[in-house]
């Protein structure tokens, strides 16, 4: 590793790895559909890795990274190259192929619909710790085998050697990818699978080290996190037998989302020849750790944000930079984002229609390349004021601290005027439900759905050329009331109980609301990976928030009028808008939360005042939200319960309230989601198994449960069977009066060609659940004929 005496050393953990013009989902999409072949969709992925290392170069990046892209999922490369293939995928001998890869993440990789059904259930998904991105969950077995099952991280540093690039491969360290897996058999030991796994490692190593390598990358981000004793005594056993194996090799430990706190002790004691540390959201304890570094070693700061797209304030960062530098040496402190930037959008060069006074406050991962190298210039410069580009990046940030764009002192008095009443709802929930029965009328085991039906081709394209002004606004409004009207027709063909309206006119459940909420900023093509092919374009919430027109009422009230089924209004939850957006820096996140709180009572209100009886107000990132310690959990779900009962707390008794929750460990937080005090909240339970239903056995849930016994995730159509076995399970654990039937989460990602066999097996399976329920109910003998 070289260095230059005018700046510091720079490097990333990762560049987004869906494109600039999202071309990997494109591709993925083309090859599952065989609209393209194998050999397309790898060129593809070639052009993007290029791409991506092109602009570390150009940006003077000292070391660019390997092995962060991925076709699907990271976590599940790892799963792929220690061979941890569940049993149920019958894998070979030979190498893992992309398509077995696909089958495990989806179900199948590119077979028919008639196949689908044929493959193995998919591997479970949840989120990645705080974030809005999901990975696959390793699975460990008895007898658990673990073998090198692919060469795809040495292929990528190949590439990248013979196009001249000096590289860094990154790979999940063996504790958090063991630590973030789930055990089969109880019976399985973690001493056992670390005796399993680590020969595999050292194998990883050795390559790297033939190959030429001088530093290798192991994210350990649990570090993070409340581990047990034994999984901090881990790291003590680990790391020594891996930088023996192989000296020479330079091992950078990383960590990122949080302080390390309690396991601080642990990255100066083991054996690693440097620590990536994550400023951003640990910076409380940086001095106390540089304070017991060791000089000789590689301290990487974390000083540019990677999950948020604000522009970096460069006093404050020089500040930090300066004060590490008091510590250790230049040659040893390197420059780094927080995390991998593939958590922004690639480019603020693509987005044309920005207004210039924003711009001008943000950086999206091209951009933080950019800071990181100015960063690292100015750093050793002794009048670095005078600077220009510090002196441009000044007057924007301080811009933004007085900017009418911003700043709304009505909004803020408007929060100050709630009062406790506010937050709580007339009558508790018995006398709820009693009321909302007789208003009603629904059956025993009602069903429903999340919300969304599926966003055909022609939905998008109609909704695409509205947007250009091809069509007008009369067409367009034709257009989506034809849809609602095909799929109220639909529902009620499939017999289901409480209908919704589809959400034809939503691009996603929290841009759509963005787009309509002042406060937000809505752009053309910053777009993340969630999953998958799936991606995302969070709003950006720059100021304060309020609602500046009726968001869903012309829509719901349409709906409400095709039937005599209740009809739900959907709606976004204050804290899924707030951490599904990149939120402003400048206050604290639970005033933005509290300002959409009440930004969604005003529509919350105006539903109930149109005729519509079912609300559901989706919070799928409450738990995701969850702050990683458990010491911070108390103060976090206070102000979450609060947002939720703010939107959701102005209504009548007889009006029924839903909340919808998915894809994250909801086992720990039961008792807080239940002082939400919705009348029914829905939550997944397809992927995670029965864990969910067990969490139920030992907390007596006080109010109605849906649970989502069809994973929406996969291609794969759900039996009647399957769906009965899960709701037969649930009643061990819930009263049969409390029990309600849905998909595990909204269907805008599936076809039709899936929806409607689904659905309709979902119905049959609640329509069988209420006969035996009352057949049994009618076999069994009164007071008066009991012996």
């Amino acid at each position: 590793m070289t260095y230059t005496n005018n700046r510091l050393h720079t490097h990333i953990l990762g560049y987004p790895r869906i494109g600039s013009n999202r071309q990997l989902k494109f591709a993925l999409e083309a090859y599952w559909k065989g609209e393209s072949s194998l050999h397309d969709l790898i060129q593809t992925a070639k052009t993007i890795k290029q791409e991506g290392w092109e602009k570390q170069r150009n940006a003077q990046i000292s070391i660019v990274s390997t092995n962060d892209f991925s076709f699907y999922d990271h976590v599940l490369d790892a799963i792929c190259l220690i061979g941890a293939v569940p049993s149920r995928f019958k894998r070979g001998n030979g190498p893992i192929s992309l398509d077995l890869l696909f089958t495990m993440a989806r179900g199948m990789e590119k077979a028919s619909l008639a196949e689908a059904n044929t493959m193995p259930h998919p591997m479970e998904m949840t989120k990645w710790f705080d974030t809005n991105y999901h990975y696959i969950v390793p699975e460990f077995e008895k007898d658990q085998h673990f073998s090198l099952g692919s060469s795809k991280p040495f292929e990528e540093f190949k590439e990248a050697k013979y196009l001249g690039y000096l590289s860094k491969p990154i790979l999940l360290g063996p504790i958090s990818l063991l630590f973030l897996g789930k055990k089969k058999d109880p019976s399985i030991k973690n001493a056992e699978l670390f005796e399993k796994i680590l020969p595999i490692y050292e194998e990883i190593l050795k390559e790297f080290y033939s190959l030429g390598a001088d530093w290798i990358e192991f994210d350990e981000p649990i570090l993070t996190l409340d581990i047990p004793t034994e999984w901090q005594k881990a790291f003590y056993d680990v790391y020594p037998r891996l930088k023996q194996k192989v000296p020479a090799l330079k091992i950078l430990l990383a960590t990122y989302f949080g302080p390390l706190k309690e396991n601080r002790e642990i990255v100066v004691s083991i054996p690693i020849d440097g620590l990536h540390y994550d400023w951003t959201r640990g910076g409380q304890e940086l001095y106390g750790l540089l304070q017991n570094w060791d000089k000789n070693k590689v301290f990487s700061l974390g000083i540019v944000d990677g999950r948020n797209i604000w522009k970096n304030d460069f006093s404050k960062s020089l500040k930090v930079i300066h004060s590490a530098l008091d510590y250790i040496p230049s040659e040893s402190l390197w420059l780094a984002p927080s995390c991998s930037l593939h958590f922004v959008p690639v480019s603020l060069q693509t987005e044309k229609k920005l207004n210039e006074e924003l711009r001008a406050c943000l950086a999206f991962a091209d951009e933080k390349l950019e800071e990181l190298n100015i960063l690292s210039r100015l750093a050793l410069m002794e009048n670095y004021q005078h600077d220009e580009l510090f002196k441009e990046n000044q007057k924007a940030i301080e811009k933004r601290k007085t900017s009418s764009l911003i700043h709304d002192p009505t909004v803020h008095e408007r929060l100050a005027a709630l009062k406790e009443t506010d937050l709580s709802r007339k009558s508790p929930y018995r006398v709820r439900k009693e009321l909302q029965q007789k208003k009603l009328q629904l059956p025993l085991f009602p069903t429903t759905t999340i919300g969304s039906f599926p966003q055909t081709t022609e939905i998008r394209r109609i909704r695409s050329r509205f947007r250009l002004g091809s069509i007008s606004q009369e067409a367009y409004e034709t257009f989506i009331e034809e849809e609602i009207k095909r799929v109220v027709e639909l529902q009620e063909e499939i017999g289901l109980d409480v209908l919704v309206h589809g959400e034809f006119e939503r691009t996603d459940m929290v841009e759509y609301f963005g787009e309509k909420l002042n406060g937000f900023l809505i752009t053309e093509n910053g777009w993340v990976q969630s999953y998958g092919s799936r991606c995302v374009k969070p709003p950006i919430i720059f100021g304060d928030v309020s609602r500046k027109e009726a968001m869903t009422i012309r829509w719901s009230k349409f709906a409400q009028s095709l039937t005599k089924k209740p009809m739900k209004g959907m709606l976004t939850g204050p804290i899924t808008i707030l951490q599904w957006s990149f939120a402003r820096d400048d206050q604290p996140r639970k005033i933005t939360a509290k300002q959409i709180a009440l930004a969604i009572r005003e529509e919350v209100k105006e539903l109930e005042k149109n005729g519509i009886g079912v609300i559901q107000i989706d919070e799928p990132a409450l738990r995701e939200a969850l702050p990683l310690r458990k010491i911070d959990w108390e103060d976090y779900l206070q102000w979450a319960i609060e947002s939720f009962r703010i939107a959701s707390c102005c209504v009548e008794d007889s009006t029924q309230i839903h909340t919808h929750m998915c894809y994250s460990e909801f086992g720990d937080i039961l008792e807080a989601i239940a002082k939400l005090d919705a009348d029914v909240i829905s939550l997944e339970a397809s992927r995670s198994g029965f864990e969910l239903i067990n969490s139920f056995a030992k907390f007596r849930y006080p109010n109605d449960i849906g649970l989502g016994v069809w994973d929406i995730h996969s291609p794969r159509i759900p039996t009647t069977e399957e769906m009965l076995a899960t709701l037969r399970k649930a009643l061990s654990a819930l009263p049969k009066e409390s029990l309600w039937v849905n998909p595990d989460c909204g269907l805008k990602t599936r076809s039709y060609q899936e929806v409607i066999p689904s659905l309709k097996n979902m119905v049959e399976a609640a329509r069988i659940l209420r006969n035996e329920v009352t057949s049994k109910a009618s076999a069994e003998p009164t007071m008066a004929e009991s012996p």
